[in-house]
């Protein structure tokens, strides 16, 4: 591989201690020396002047499951920093996945029947690796696949075989580097599951390094239930929880961060929690009917049964047709939707957030996604800490970085120091911005100049390098 020096950067080292000036030396796939004045005849020299660097960003709460190997330039992610995906989220996985029949709601969110063929989370690992993706990847094993693969009936209980079953099959992912498990209760196909389920599934985490995330069984009203239920399962197991997506769903509930963030900050004082954001006002997802409503807009993405009223509100699709929104939602199942159902004070309040880190929770599957897919970390750095200044550039990397690479156990990831893999983006802090928009979102950001990769080039000047250097990255300690 290339050897590169870095010269005259400002380096953001990803630990939120202040920027400094610094040359970077990389040799094979680690940073080798960071130092004054550094000198390497045999090396490629880069003029990092007027650049910022950075370790390269880590995305936690990714849907890439099947895209990192049918896709695997991973166009969206490498354009904006992005060195790291996590998949396997909202209790959504494609391994270890055996499919009879369509892949229920919303696990045909990561791709249809076909895509679906990792039977076991070693088999994904191997078809990640020889995909060698743009980007590294480390994977999550979702609740809901594996009650896929043990149920034959989704909207109940599982009985005590089934949990065994599941639980065999989690434990050998854990054997094989999963990070640990995800759920996705607020959808159908996982809401009937019980608590005590979701317990004795998270019992194989426990002392295995591995973490529990949650996307909660409410984003609604009850939402401190929700989160009481799933610290209750980090605390019975002694394991890390992370809260997926944390915000305030519905116009009735706009505001109630200072109520979520109280409890974070207070369980926190007990056991070991977090969360992650993206900086949005606007979820995507399925078009679930438990969220029809007229107190916010809905933009309807894709519908199998009705394609033609796709890129159309649900509003206008009810007036088309005559029809009430919920009578709208039912014609066009299975359908995805953005749901504009934030308030922006809220979105502010958890991005500001001590036990926040950043996710994009991108839908790459979605023929008009969500603009997060392409914009999220950038709109971070530009919008949120150079423009309104919501928090310093230093603690705004640290958040897609080294404070995720610790979160989620990724050993010498998201930093930038000697003996640490070489994963940095360099970028120009006074100009960093996402230009993806909801009517336009599949768009480059703009500020990113170099994007390396295990200590190769990925990106530079808006091109994707044809050689590609991501690797599959197992649980630390597995």
């Amino acid at each position: 591989m290339t050897t590169y020096l870095i010269k005259n950067v400002s380096i953001v080292d990803g630990t939120s201690k202040p920027r400094f000036f610094s040359d970077i030396e990389i040799v094979e796939d680690k940073i080798t020396r960071v130092g004054q004045d550094l000198q390497n005849e045999n090396a490629v020299l880069i003029d990092g002047d007027g650049l910022t660097a950075a370790p390269g960003f880590i995305d936690v709460h990714t849907h890439d499951d099947t895209n990192v190997i049918r896709e695997p330039e991973c166009e969206p992610k490498i354009t904006q920093g992005i060195t790291t995906v996590i998949v396997g989220n909202c209790g959504i996985s494609a391994t270890p996945a055996m499919l009879q029949d369509v892949p229920p709601d919303p696990m045909n969110l990561l791709g249809n029947k076909e895509d679906f063929k990792y039977p076991t989370f070693q088999d994904y690992a191997q078809a990640v690796e020889q995909a060698q993706p743009a980007v590294n990847v480390a994977a999550l094993v979702g609740h809901t696949t594996l009650r896929n693969n043990v149920m034959d009936d989704l909207y109940r209980p599982a009985n005590p075989q089934e949990i065994a079953g599941m639980r065999e099959q989690l434990k050998q992912a854990l054997k094989e580097g999963a990070l640990g498990l995800s759920t996705g209760l607020a959808y159908a196909s996982a809401f009937d599951s019980s608590s005590d389920e979701v317990e004795q599934l998270a019992a194989e985490l426990t002392n295995q390094s591995a973490i529990y995330t949650t996307h909660m069984r409410s984003e609604f009203e009850p939402i401190l239930d929700a989160m009481e239920e799933a610290f209750k399962v980090g605390r019975i197991n002694k394991v890390p929880v992370v809260i997926s997506h944390l915000k305030c769903a519905g116009a009735g509930n706009w505001g109630r961060t200072t109520e979520t963030l109280q409890l974070l900050d207070e369980t926190s004082k007990e056991q070991t929690v977090g969360c992650d954001c993206y900086p949005y006002s606007a979820s995507s997802s399925t078009l679930d009917l438990k969220q029809v409503t007229d107190e916010f807009e809905i933009f309807i993405t894709w519908s199998e049964s009705c394609p033609e009223h796709a890129q159309k509100t649900l509003q206008q699709i009810a007036d088309e047709t005559n029809q009430t929104l919920l009578e709208a939602a039912k014609m066009l199942q299975p359908a995805g939707a953005v749901y504009h159902n934030m308030c922006a004070e809220d979105v502010e309040r958890v991005l500001q957030s001590k036990h926040s880190v950043i996710g994009s929770d991108g839908l790459p599957n979605d023929p008009h996604p969500h603009p997060r897919l392409w914009g999220a970390f950038p709109r971070v750095l530009g919008f949120y800490s150079r423009e309104k200044q919501l928090f310093s550039l230093e603690e705004a990397v640290h958040k897609m970085t080294g404070k995720s690479a610790q979160r989620f156990n990724l050993l010498n990831r998201g930093v930038i120091k000697a003996g640490a893999f070489a994963d940095i983006v360099l970028f120009d802090a006074n100009t960093i911005k996402d230009v993806a928009t909801f009517s336009e979102p599949k768009r480059k950001a703009e500020g990113i100049y170099s994007v390396f990769v295990n200590g190769g080039l990925a990106y530079q000047n808006k091109n994707i390098q044809s050689q590609r250097y991501g690797q599959f990255i197992r649980r630390a300690s597995f």
